[in-house]
C-alpha cells in the first residue's frame, strides 16, 4: 500500500459536533495505524453559512482532544492552501477543462425556469430532475443567453442509463441507477464550486488514498466517481461510517443534550474519555468486551474492517460513566490541576487562595472522586466544604429533621466533637461510636441527620471523612446551627418541613 493519506474537512459553520469528532477520530486513527498522513482541510466556500472564527474554534477543539494534523492550517504542507476559499482558481481551471473536453457544459437556465421544472415534476408526481435543456445548445442560443446577461452554471454530463457501483469498504458494493441522477451543477453561476466538485478536486490534488466520512455522503459518491472519471483522475477508496442516532433511535437534536465537543469541555469532561467513548460509536475492537482504551491503544487496534454499517446509538449516560472511570485514574495532583480553574469559575476562591490550601484541597478531591463523573460535578459537590449550606435537602429535612430528639442528638454530636483533642479520622469516628453506644441508638439515627446538618445533602463522602475535612470549629458550628434550625421551626414530631 502506498502511503495512506486521509482528511477531515469540516465546514466552519459552528462548533465541532460529536459526530464530526468521531469521523475525524476514525481518520486520525487510520492514518496513525498505517503510518500515514492526517490532513485537515477547511471547506469554507459557503460564504452565507460560514461563521467568523469558527475554523479557529474547530482547530482549538482538535488540539484539546489531542488530535494533531500533519498537513493543514497553521502547520502548512505541500498540498496547500488548506482553505477551499483560497483554491478558487483551481476549481475554475478544472471546470473549464471539463467543458472544453465535452464532459461538462454551461447551463444558462434561470432560477425561475428551474423552479418551473420542479413544479411540473411535482404536479406529475415525478421526482424533480433537471431536463438537460442546455445539454446541446447551439452557438446562436448561447449568444442570445449571453446577450441577456445570463451567468451560466456548469453541469457535468452524466450517463442516462445503466448503473454505477460504489465499492465501499464499510457497506460493500452499493448500486445506483444512473437515470435517477440528472446532470448536476459543479460550478455555480456565482463562480463558486459545489460541494461535490470542490471535494473531488481537493481530494485528488491532495493525493488522498482513502475518503472516510459519514454515510450521509454515500449518495454523493456516484456523482463524485463520475467527476473523477471525467478528469481522468485516480479514485481514492471510500469508507462511509455509520450515522449516530439518539437513544430513541431518532436523529440527534439539541433536545438530546450536549452534542458538541465545546459543550463537553464546558461541562468538565476529559478529552481522553470523549475519544474513548466516540471511538466505540460504530467500531469495536477484536476483544468486543474491551471498553477502556488510551489513544495509543486505539491507534494500535483500529482498522476499517471492524467498522459497522449499522447506525450507532449515542448515550450521554454511558459517556458520563466513562468519564468517571477516567477521573478515577487521575492522580490527586492531576485532579487538582483540573479542579482549581473550575472551582475559581464557580466562585469557591481565587487560584491563589485555592493553591494555598493544597493539602486540604487534596482531601476534598479524594473524598469526592469516587462519586464524581465530571470535574464540574466534583466542584459543585464540594461547595459545602467552603461554606455552610444555605438550605437543607427538602426530602432529607422532612425525613430526618422531624424525628423526635434529633435536635438533642445534633447538639450532643457537637459536644463530643468539641472534646476531640487530636483531630484525626480515627478519633472522630471513635467519639461518634461512643455516643451511639451511650445513647442506645442505631448508627443511622445520628449519622444521617449529621450529614444533612453539615452538608445540606443526604448523600456524599464518608461522614467521618467529611467531618475531618471541615475541621472541629466548622463542624461544631454547623451542628449547633442545624439544631437551632430544627428547634426554631418546630420540626421535631411534625411534617412541617
Amino acid at each position: 500500500m502506498s502511503e495512506v493519506r486521509v482528511r477531515f474537512a469540516p465546514s466552519p459553520t459552528g462548533y465541532l459536533h460529536i459526530g464530526g469528532a468521531r469521523t475525524a477520530l476514525f481518520n486520525y486513527l487510520f492514518a496513525r495505524h498505517h503510518g500515514g498522513k492526517f490532513i485537515l482541510r477547511i471547506e469554507d466556500t459557503d460564504t452565507e453559512r460560514t461563521i467568523k472564527d469558527s475554523a479557529e474554534k474547530l482547530m482549538a477543539a482538535f488540539r484539546w482532544l489531542g488530535l494533531s494534523w500533519d498537513e493543514g492550517p497553521i502547520v502548512g504542507g505541500p498540498k496547500g492552501p488548506y482553505y477551499q476559499s483560497q483554491r478558487q482558481d483551481l476549481y475554475r481551471k478544472y471546470a473549464d477543462e471539463l467543458v472544453a473536453k465535452g464532459a461538462a457544459y454551461k447551463c444558462y437556465c434561470t432560477p425561475e425556469e428551474l423552479a418551473e421544472e420542479r413544479e411540473k415534476a411535482r404536479l406529475e408526481r415525478k421526482a424533480p430532475r433537471y431536463s438537460g435543456r442546455c445539454r446541446s445548445l447551439t452557438p446562436e442560443e448561447v449568444s442570445r443567453f449571453e446577450a441577456e446577461g445570463r451567468k451560466p452554471a456548469i453541469r457535468l454530463r452524466t450517463p442516462n442509463e445503466g448503473v454505477t457501483v460504489v465499492h465501499d469498504l464499510v457497506h460493500g458494493d452499493v448500486t445506483f441507477r444512473n437515470e435517477e441522477i440528472a446532470d448536476f451543477v459543479i460550478m455555480k453561476s456565482d463562480g463558486f464550486p459545489t460541494y461535490n466538485f470542490a471535494c473531488v478536486i481537493d481530494d485528488w490534488q491532495m493525493a488522498l488514498t482513502h475518503v472516510i466520512r459519514a454515510d450521509e455522503h454515500l449518495s454523493n459518491t456516484p456523482k463524485q466517481q463520475w467527476i473523477y472519471e471525467a478528469l481522468g483522475a485516480p479514485m481514492p477508496k471510500f469508507a462511509h461510517v455509520p450515522m449516530i442516532l439518539a437513544p430513541d433511535r431518532s436523529k440527534l437534536s439539541k433536545r438530546h443534550g450536549a452534542q458538541t465537543v465545546e459543550e463537553f469541555m464546558e461541562k468538565g469532561y476529559l478529552p481522553e474519555a470523549i475519544l474513548n467513548y466516540i471511538v466505540l460509536l460504530g467500531w469495536t475492537p477484536a476483544d468486543s468486551t474491551r471498553e477502556i482504551m488510551s489513544l495509543d491503544e486505539m491507534i494500535e487496534l483500529f482498522d476499517l474492517d471492524r467498522v459497522s454499517s449499522t447506525p450507532a446509538v449515542y448515550d450521554t449516560t454511558k459517556m458520563t460513566w466513562m468519564n468517571g472511570q477516567y477521573l478515577r485514574m487521575k492522580t490527586p495532583q492531576e485532579l487538582m490541576e483540573l479542579y482549581i480553574p473550575v472551582a475559581e469559575k464557580f466562585g469557591l476562591g481565587s487560584e491563589a487562595e485555592l493553591r494555598s490550601r493544597t493539602g486540604w484541597l487534596e482531601k476534598v478531591i479524594l473524598a469526592l472522586r469516587e462519586r464524581s463523573k465530571t470535574i464540574d460535578e466534583m466542584v459543585e459537590s464540594s461547595a459545602f466544604f467552603y461554606r455552610p449550606p444555605l438550605k437543607y435537602d427538602e426530602a432529607g429535612e422532612r425525613k430526618l429533621f422531624t424525628k423526635v430528639g434529633v435536635a438533642s442528638l445534633l447538639k450532643k454530636g457537637a459536644l463530643v466533637l468539641s472534646s476531640v483533642e487530636d483531630w484525626t479520622l480515627e478519633n472522630i469516628e471513635a467519639c461518634y461510636r461512643g455516643l451511639i453506644e451511650r445513647e442506645g441508638i442505631k448508627g443511622g439515627d445520628i449519622i444521617h441527620p449529621t450529614r444533612l446538618a453539615l452538608s445540606g445533602k443526604t448523600v456524599g463522602p464518608s461522614l467521618f471523612e467529611l467531618i475531618e475535612i471541615l475541621g472541629k470549629e466548622e463542624s461544631v458550628a454547623r451542628l449547633e446551627a442545624a439544631a437551632s434550625y430544627v428547634e426554631d421551626k418546630g420540626l421535631e414530631g411534625s411534617k412541617k418541613a
